[in-house]
């Protein structure tokens, strides 16, 4: 089968590797969409991903072979890696260790994700798909749930203005949660013009570019002088973390969704005064996937708005991919073509 193998110092390899054979309890899955997430290019651009190795967790798919001793699955089913409920014992070091470190430790998995033509998966992980769920959308089945723990964790309620900074991938999904959640208004801060007009097409009250006006100010000027009752910072760039604690109102919340790799300047003395609540988002728990899949099922969270022409790509493209990634840039969110 065909793998983008990294090879570390930002270089990946597309080559033939054998096919695995599903053991006791394993489904082979022929993965037919495979989308790049943003962590994925934090891996590339630090060269944190371990060389050898098949990276990508994105993946829509169908069961290709079944193992022994899998019960519910056959032949033909459609599914997205996640969504199933770990066994006793089997948690991820991720949930479970009390000094669980992302940055050292990284994701724990397999040695072949979702970077190739089949991949083996547990049976007790993954979700069926549901037949509205076209594969293209159910490969963002991952980033959707990301947005949706990000909203349950939040302190958003029925009728409140949101602010998202950022309109990459995960912001997009971000604002339609938190429309699906109940915001009466989502406010996103956004430069790119691609994507500020795919912010505004999925329900966006209004698009700030953040290279033409003061952010903050304009939060304000737009909630009659208060501040937005939750920001989301989806950016996690040098100054957008401290305007989300500045454009926030008083017992406000900022929820941080991105996942900075450099330090973050923040002032606090302009904003501690309002007592402002902070709290992170990481990842997401099988629940998430299961609300995930249902909004995009239901139309209430859209996968194709996120996406253009240039969104699909071939494997043989990854390495410019990623590297074009790495730099500022107007793309939607790409997703592999595997079949």
């Amino acid at each position: 089968m065909k793998a983008a193998i990294y090879q570390g110092a930002q270089r990946f390899e597309v080559k033939d590797i054998p096919r695995p054979q599903p053991g006791s309890g394993q489904l082979l899955v022929k993965i037919n969409r495979s989308a790049i997430c943003g962590t994925d290019v934090h891996a590339f651009m630090y060269d944190i991903a371990p060389a050898g190795s098949v990276i990508g967790h994105e993946i829509a798919g169908e069961v290709a072979e079944v193992g022994l001793d899998v019960e519910g699955w056959s032949v033909g089913d459609r599914l997205v890696a996640g969504g199933g409920d770990h066994p006793e014992g089997q948690q991820s070091p991720m949930r479970t260790d009390p000094r669980y470190n992302y940055r050292t430790m990284g994701f724990p998995g397999g040695a072949t994700g979702g970077y190739a033509e089949y991949q083996l998966l547990p049976a007790w992980r993954p979700t069926r798909i549901p037949d509205n769920v076209p594969d293209a959308a159910a490969a963002l089945t991952e980033p959707a749930s990301v947005a949706v723990h990000a909203l349950r964790r939040s302190a958003v309620k029925l009728g409140d203005t949101v602010v998202v900074l950022g309109a990459g991938p995960i912001g997009m999904l971000v604002t339609q949660a938190a429309r699906a959640a109940g915001a009466s208004r989502v406010i996103v801060s956004e430069p790119a013009p691609a994507r500020a007009e795919a912010a505004l097409r999925l329900g966006a009250f209004e698009v700030i570019n953040p290279l033409e006006e003061d952010v903050v100010a304009r939060v304000v000027e737009l909630t009659d002088g208060h501040g937005a009752e939750v920001i989301f910072d989806c950016a996690g760039l040098n100054d957008t973390l401290d305007q989300a604690f500045d454009a926030t109102r008083r017992d406000g919340q900022v929820v941080l969704v991105a996942v900075p790799w450099e330090p973050l300047a923040v002032d606090p003395v302009n904003w501690m005064g309002r007592e402002v609540d902070f709290r992170v988002s990481f990842a997401s728990l099988p629940e998430d996937w299961r609300i995930a899949l249902d909004l995009l099922s239901s139309g209430r969270i859209s996968a194709e708005a996120l996406m253009s022409e240039a969104s699909t790509i071939d494997l043989e493209d990854i390495q410019a991919t990623f590297e074009g990634l790495m730099k500022p840039s107007s793309q939607l969110q790409v997703v592999i073509a595997l079949e």
